[in-house]
């Protein structure tokens, strides 16, 4: 391979480029309360910080899978953080972003297709799987910085509500994808300490593991344990449930504002 064609398949896509700059730019909107659209400010910036953060997760894996042996990666175009390169995009963007508009939750994304085969150890295989959702560990902390480091002086409520809920998007996309459910992250970091018969008995289920995780969170019982965590451990980050709510308040700009999160501002 050339310098040249290495270059290529390395070159950041302009379409990850516009995204980070719809990013800033609504960032700036909604610090700003630009033209007083904070509203719709809110949700462009949290989709399109959604968006690069799913790319993020994908480009985590298949670097580390480049520096794991597969050498096939590049040439796949997983290098460029172009979302439209991914083999599963309508896992890997589209529904998780319609996840957040209708119902205000992480979806994992589909994974980027490896080639396993060319991979060696067991450590590798379980560090290729956790490299995505560790990826969204990573954005949440800097989500929540602010939070925890209660630098919060200054920071128009607006803006400090959308990193609320930008940072319950990012926790719960990481406790569900690191769930050990066959077709999740979390399966894939275990998979390759698994005896080869279960291997071969569960890889007919990998296909149907999100679905059933869903359906299972779906039982009250459950979805109130889940959720109940969620809110322990944003909260030890110094998020407070109001913050993410008001955040999922002003997300959706098609509804009517809540009185209270609009007093609050």
């Amino acid at each position: 391979m050339t310098s040249a064609a290495a270059r290529d398949e390395r070159r950041i896509s302009p379409v990850f480029l516009g995204l980070l700059a719809v990013m800033a730019v609504s960032a700036w909107a909604v610090w700003t309360g630009f033209a007083d659209g904070s509203a719709f400010a809110v949700f462009l910036f949290v989709t399109s910080a959604w968006v690069v953060s799913l790319c993020l997760h994908e480009y985590a894996h298949a670097r580390t899978a480049l520096h794991s042996g597969d050498t096939s990666i590049g040439e796949k175009g997983y290098l460029t953080l172009d979302p439209f390169k991914y083999t599963h995009a309508l896992l890997s963007i589209v529904l998780p972003v319609l996840f957040v508009i209708l119902g205000g939750i992480g979806l994992p994304g589909g994974a980027v297709f490896i080639e396993r085969g060319r991979i060696r150890g067991r450590w590798r295989h379980s560090l290729v799987s956790a490299a995505g959702p560790l990826t969204n560990v990573l954005f949440a902390v800097v989500c929540t910085a602010p939070f925890w480091l209660h630098a919060l002086d200054g920071v128009p409520r607006p803006f400090r509500y959308a990193l609320a809920f930008l940072a319950l998007l990012q926790v719960t996309a990481a406790i569900l994808n690191f769930l050990p459910v066959p077709g999740l992250d979390g399966y894939g970091v275990i998979e390759p300490w698994l005896s080869y018969r279960i291997r071969r008995q569960v890889e007919p289920y990998a296909s149907f593991g999100l679905i059933a995780v869903f359906a299972v969170l779906w039982i009250p019982g459950v979805n109130a344990v889940f959720f109940d965590a969620i809110d322990a451990l944003l909260r030890s980050l110094g998020v407070q449930e109001f913050e993410r709510y008001c955040g999922l308040d002003a997300y959706r700009f098609w509804e009517e504002r809540d009185p209270f999160c609009l007093m609050a501002r």
